[in-house]
């Protein structure tokens, strides 16, 4: 996987930053940590030129935008498939991930206390940031609120 990012991203550039970013976070399990790795060390001449790819040479500030940009969009769609289908898409696919009706409804209940905080704090852990939008979607959090939220985490 780490070998199929990194050619991605040298053939790709800030494009395929963004796209990984964004699939990553329609919780499709694509390591950021390895995207973002690779595409800020790209941002440094001496890291490239031992490559021998001097033309690969990439932005910070560009590749920090093209990530969290990706990730904002990424996030947007899953937080719509949460939005759109709702408890009843948890009710009919959890199973398969053994969630209990009970635990659903403890979940539903501690994210409608906590939600923003937990999308905000949640941007900040490997593997819970990637799955944060299906339940906030799920939990109708607001779009504005949940994109402001996502974004500064």
């Amino acid at each position: 996987m780490e070998q199929w990012i990194t050619d991605v991203i040298l053939e790709y550039g800030l494009l395929a930053v963004f796209v990984l970013m964004l699939l990553e976070s329609a919780c499709i399990p694509i390591p950021s940590e390895v995207t973002m790795l690779f595409g800020g060390a790209l941002t440094n001449a001496s890291f490239v030129a031992s490559l021998g790819m001097e033309g690969q040479h990439l932005n910070f500030v560009a590749v920090g935008l093209a990530g969290a940009l990706g990730n904002l969009v990424g996030s947007w769609i899953a937080w719509g498939v949460g939005w759109r289908g709702g408890r009843p898409l948890i009710e009919h696919w959890g199973r398969y991930v053994f969630l209990r009706q009970h635990e659903l409804d403890r979940a539903e209940v501690w994210f409608d206390r906590h939600g923003e905080a937990a999308v905000f704090v949640s941007r900040l852990l490997p593997v819970v940031r990637t799955f944060i939008s299906l339940p906030a979607g799920i939990a109708e959090m607001p779009f504005v609120h949940f994109s402001v939220y996502t974004f500064l985490g």
